[in-house]
């Protein structure tokens, strides 16, 4: 019996099989897998000492708590931009929905002076708010007003393409079977931009997590209170603690993992829901 080869009906798969799992291992693999035999180095009191301090904890809450909300608002606002700009025919739409990458094209140094001049108590928008008694520059909030800044587009652009393939003969038909606004919302469209939605929230939020440029301006880097992960590790390379900036770095990567294995499994059940049977 004479067994034939079957061939891809994509010619040059395995070439680019390869080179796909060349490309990832060097950019991605090894950069991780060098991390974790750096810290494999160090003691266990060593490493404890790093991960555990008082400081370190509290960045982690202080990144992990502002990425988390600054996703959250994303999702939420970046689902209603994105819906107007699918929905409704305006003046200057191409213009508004040129803004809506702007952040990908500005250098986070610039999006972080610039967040900090306008948000501060001298500011225009911080002058404001602090009549109100809030006070956003140099605090969390002003941390997560600039991931929420950075995070945007990953929402929009996620999510406009879902919503631009839906065609409104769906919401008609679900209006002529009785279903109100909100039940049409939430029985019809909401099962079929939850997939969307979830992967522009954990493109934001891993944005998000390690985000650095815009963040170190307006967050004032007081320990303990204002100063996130990345600037810690930081502050531990220019201080020749290689020990505590690998730890740290390793724990604050597993944590973001983490997190992000969650999202992905929400997201997955979010599109078996849709497939039938």
């Amino acid at each position: 019996m004479i067994l034939r080869k079957q061939h891809s009906i994509l010619p040059g798969f395995g070439l680019t099989l390869g080179c796909s799992v060349l490309y990832l291992c060097v950019i991605v693999m090894v950069p991780l897998l060098a991390l974790v035999l750096k810290s494999a180095q160090f003691s266990w009191q060593e490493f404890a000492a790093a991960v555990w301090s008082p400081r370190s904890i509290a960045s982690y809450h202080l990144t992990l708590g502002t990425a988390f909300c600054g996703a959250l608002i994303n999702a939420v606002f970046g689902f209603l931009v994105a819906w107007v700009l699918v929905r409704y025919d305006f003046p200057f739409k191409k213009l508004v929905d040129g803004m809506v990458d702007l952040p990908f094209a500005l250098p986070t140094a610039v999006a972080g002076i610039t967040l900090t001049a306008l948000y501060c108590e001298t500011g225009l928008i911080g002058r404001i708010a602090s009549v109100f008694g809030i006070r956003i520059a140099y605090t969390p909030l002003g941390i997560i007003t600039a991931l929420t800044f950075i995070g945007l587009p990953f929402v929009v652009r996620t999510v406009q393409p879902v919503l631009q393939d839906l065609d409104l003969e769906i919401e008609e038909a679900s209006a002529s079977l009785g279903a109100n606004r909100l039940q049409t919302f939430v029985r019809v469209l909401m099962p079929e931009v939850m997939p969307a939605l979830l992967t522009g929230f954990a493109l934001a939020f891993a944005r998000a997590l390690g985000e650095y440029g815009s963040v170190i301006f307006i967050a004032g880097n007081m320990p303990m209170k204002t100063e996130i992960t990345s600037l810690l590790i930081m502050i531990k390379l220019e201080q020749y603690d290689y020990a505590g900036a690998t730890s740290i770095a390793l724990v604050f990567l597993m944590a973001s993992f983490a997190m992000l294995f969650v999202i992905n499994v929400l997201q997955r059940r979010a599109i078996r829901k849709q497939v039938p049977g």
